[in-house]
């Protein structure tokens, strides 16, 4: 049956492994990963007039899917629906990776004193089949008086206000490992893209500049709840600047929870770089799901969300790092086999802690540097 994904395409070719058989031949599919989405989705579509599904391949059923040799979701089918049109039968199946068992199901309902990050992560994730788990981090986290969790809680909303209280954040590596870290920014650009009058070497380039919900100051204002003479603090204020608004817009933020002049500004720092994250965005298309480096032989490395690229585009009038918020693989009869990637501005996206006086304690800030492993956890 000719398909657009040719089997014999090498390391482009996307692959399906349900129940110890590989499925390859694809009308289309999106391969999607961005790191703000909890749960990276896939769709892929089969058309012919004989298709007939194996046995093993049902909503439910575990998938790993593959581009060439390179893992790049595992997870489970969502979603299988079968269409018979003119004689022909298409079948659409479609999924999320291991992020999906936490953002549909609700949390375990526990209470712990005294407790680690560790402790916390793996009594999140435990109970609903998440067993690897890596904790990527430069400092030690700290201990929680106390963790309570109450019903109505999804597991992904418990786990990323435990990762966020240490300046971290959670997602899922290609194997299924849960990885709770950061943007590591130091990293060197893996490519360059261009795109001059002369010449480019993308498909397509988009530029959104917003300043819809940007601001030129952000105050976040909090109140303990003791009196002054049990030692409350009152006018507790944090305030941040984005010089790149130059009018008057400003912000003002009540945040009960924020009860240390110290909190106030980091929250303030953190509502200032999710109003920048919000304010520019780079689409770019490109052929092929590799990188390609310039006098570089073999497959390349597959696209994928925390790289760093340099982007320049005399059209554009930008020459810079970029970070790769999001990328996605794509194949369709239209456009032939690409790679879209979403791309914000480098430095950018700062994941601070957010207290949540109900269930957290305020730790040490912590981006991705020393792996502490723990899986198979009993």
């Amino acid at each position: 049956m000719p398909t657009l994904n040719d089997a014999a395409n090498g390391n482009e070719a996307v692959s399906l492994l349900i129940g110890g058989l590989a499925h390859q031949q694809w009308e289309a599919y999106e391969i999607d990963s961005d790191l703000l989405i909890p749960a990276d989705a896939w769709h892929c579509t089969i058309a012919g007039v004989n298709n007939v599904l194996p046995p093993n391949v049902v909503a439910g059923a575990q998938v790993t899917v593959k581009v060439g040799n390179d893992l790049v979701l595992t997870g489970r089918i969502d979603t299988i629906t079968q269409t018979i049109r003119k004689g022909s039968r298409q079948f659409q199946l479609s999924g999320r990776d291991m992020a999906a068992q936490l953002v549909d199901c609700s949390a375990p309902i526990f209470v712990r004193k005294m407790a680690t990050l560790k402790e916390i992560i793996t009594s999140i994730v435990r109970p609903l089949g998440i067993s690897k788990i890596r904790l990527q981090t430069t400092a030690s986290t700290s201990i929680r008086e106390k963790i309570s969790v109450e019903p109505g809680d999804t597991a992904w909303e418990v786990l990323r206000n435990a990762a966020e209280a240490e300046g971290l954040w959670p997602w899922f590596d290609p194997d299924g490992t849960l990885v709770v870290g950061g943007p590591d920014y130091s990293t060197p650009p893996v490519a360059v893209l261009y795109a001059h009058a002369e010449g480019s070497n993308i498909e397509s380039i988009s530029r959104t500049d917003n300043v819809a919900e940007r601001y030129s100051s952000i105050t976040v204002l909090g109140q303990t709840h003791a009196t002054a003479a049990d030692g409350g603090k009152h006018n507790l204020k944090g305030v941040a600047t984005d010089t790149g608004i130059t009018w008057s817009r400003p912000k003002i933020v009540i945040d009960h929870e924020t009860d240390t002049s110290l909190l106030c500004q980091e929250r303030a720092a953190k509502l200032m770089g999710d109003s920048r994250l919000k304010g520019f965005e780079l689409k770019i298309t490109i052929a092929g799901h590799r990188i390609k480096v310039p006098g570089e032989t073999g497959d390349g490395k597959l696209w994928q969300p925390g790289q760093r690229v340099r982007v320049a585009s005399d059209l554009m009038g930008i020459d810079a790092v970029y970070f790769v918020m999001g990328r996605k693989l794509l194949r369709s009869r239209g456009y032939g086999t690409t790679t879209e990637l979403t791309l914000k501005e480098d430095g950018v996206w700062i994941v601070e802690a957010h207290p949540h006086k109900r269930k957290h304690r305020r730790g040490k800030n912590a981006l991705t540097g020393e792996v502490i492993t723990f899986e198979d956890v009993k």
